[in-house]
């Protein structure tokens, strides 16, 4: 197979050493920002205190870090092309813990969030950009285990996030949660400096400002429809009204502007590709999985089941265990098995784990918790590996740097609707259960019901604080309830997914080691 050669230095006969290092650094950089993602989510209610806001107001550290991250995603192609790649993951990496520095010492909420932006803004190049670096330091025949690698950083960020931020929270300040940020890149910027060469520079790449612009308002505009959608009530508000319509005008202008511009933002050439266009559709629903999962869980551990923050990230950590395993077994089975296999099994095994969730209930054990999230992340890592290879397997090398920010992008939309409509669903299901299950109560087996509440403590049956205990209980068992329903709904996402595997090319017989290198030349 004869690919055109990227516009960038060969980077695949580097010395180990000095692979080893470049790996190291991006990696490094990478999880750096992956942990940003989730890491401050548990430490909220503390900066809301400190930083005197409301509940809708401290939800803008992170939508405003969310929102800035996804709009920088889609131009780190074009800016590694006219600045060099290593430039770019240089300001990037010290832009973002320069950042991080100012989000610690931030002692107002509009400083917060716009330190906050500034971390999105220097944080959105640095995972395609280190996806493209993997893949062009290692032959095509070691994709795959490049790709373990970058997955593992990838997906452990913001499964670890919150256990790590929970741990920092209760045992330290929440401010370290971007503290910890500074020796991480500290150590990236000096490996990337003195080990990771330059990529040559294309002079004729135009930064498409009208289409960068379409593009940055459609995005813009749907994360504050999705992040104020459930506060407003959605549709019934003006404003999300006129996000929702701003938002789609933007992007119909921006798919015509790529299809008929001489020179677009986006060259739409590179979705000729099936298999990177058919991974762009998996790489959606895995954006909806991880984090839609992991923005579920917490609230259901904490505000329903009572756990401290701490036990919730102790939990939750065997998923990311089950990731990482997963990932480096994956990486190893690529070229001995098909890939559609792989990723089926991965696929069959998350739509386990969260059936098995969908069963749970507010006495569940922690070893079903742990049993069922090293399932799911087991499962995950299948997928993500195989996926993230596939991608590329048949995608001309000079359309790397732009594929690898349009999967980012495409995770992160994923992530993003995943979230929002998953909340959602929980908030109004949770009003719909609550009418069911305070309607089948009867006045005379109130006595009943309360003693089963509260059984230790005698409540006389017709005062008002004997209703409220029992109100209490029906609004607790109506989330309880949706929740289950949420996790039941992913697995018919899943199952839909697995409709897409058949689409996927996939090579019979892999190349020889000299065979894959040269057609990377």
């Amino acid at each position: 197979m004869n690919i055109p050669a990227a516009p960038h230095v060969k980077m695949d006969d580097e010395p180990p050493l000095q692979k080893g290092f470049i790996t190291l650094s991006i990696m490094l950089a990478t999880i750096m920002q992956a942990l940003d993602t989730t890491i401050a989510n548990v430490a909220l209610p503390h900066m809301q205190g400190e930083l005197s806001a409301t509940d809708e107001q401290i939800s803008w550290v992170l939508t405003s870090y969310i929102i800035s991250a996804a709009i920088m995603t889609a131009p780190s192609g074009v800016l590694a092309a006219k600045f060099g790649r290593k430039k770019l993951f240089l300001i990037s990496v010290i832009g973002f813990t320069i950042a991080s520095v100012l989000c610690g010492i931030a002692t107002t909420l509009p400083e917060m969030v716009l330190f906050r932006l500034f971390q999105g803004v220097f944080g959105a190049a640095l995972v395609p950009l280190s996806q493209a670096v993997l893949l062009d330091i290692n032959p095509q025949h070691r994709h795959g285990q490049a790709m373990a690698m970058w997955g593992v950083g990838v997906m452990l960020g913001p499964i670890l996030g919150p256990t790590l931020g929970g741990w920092i929270t209760e045992y330290y300040d929440w401010r370290w949660c971007f503290f910890i940020n500074v020796p991480i890149g500290i150590f990236a910027t000096l490996g990337l400096a003195g080990f990771m060469p330059e990529t040559k520079l294309d002079p004729n790449r135009r930064f498409d400002i009208f289409g960068f612009a379409l593009l940055s308002l459609g995005l813009g505009a749907m994360q504050m429809m999705l992040d104020r959608g459930e506060t407003k009530d959605w549709f019934s508000s003006p404003e999300i009204i006129g996000e929702g319509l701003v938002s789609l005008t933007s992007f119909y202008m921006f798919f015509v502007h790529i299809l008929t511009a001489e020179k677009p933002f986006i060259d739409p050439a590179m979705f000729k590709d099936r298999n990177y266009s058919f991974s762009l559709m998996f790489m959606f629903v895995m954006g909806i999985l991880i984090l839609a999962t992991m923005a579920l869980l917490p609230p259901y551990l904490q505000g329903l089941m009572g756990y401290p923050v701490v036990t919730t990230g102790v939990v939750l950590a065997p998923r990311g265990v089950g990731t990482m395993f997963a990932m480096l077994l994956a990486g190893r089975l690529l070229g001995k098995i098909d890939v559609r296999y792989i990723i089926f099994t991965g696929l069959s095994l998350t739509a386990l784990s969260l059936w098995q969730m969908s069963e749970f209930n507010l006495e569940i054990s922690v070893a079903m918790l742990v049993k069922t999230g090293l399932l799911q992340g087991f499962g995950m890592g299948f997928v993500f590996v195989p996926l993230s290879t596939v991608a590329y397997a048949t995608l001309p090398g000079h359309f790397r740097n732009d594929a690898t920010a349009v999967f980012s992008l495409i995770r992160n939309i994923g992530s993003s609707i995943g979230v929002s409509v998953m909340v959602t669903l929980v908030a109004q299901y949770t009003q719909i259960n609550h009418a069911e299950l305070g309607a089948r109560l009867s006045p005379f087996g109130m006595d009943a019901a309360l003693l089963h509440v509260v059984p230790q403590v005698p409540i006389n049956v017709y005062s008002t604080a004997g209703l409220e205990i029992l109100n209490g209980e029906v609004t607790r068992q109506a989330a309880a309830i949706s929740y289950l329903n949420d996790f039941r709904a992913m697995v018919y996402v899943v199952l839909a997914a697995m409709l897409i595997l058949p689409l996927l090319k996939v090579k019979r017989h892999a190349p020889p080691p000299g065979e894959a290198m040269a057609a990377m030349e």
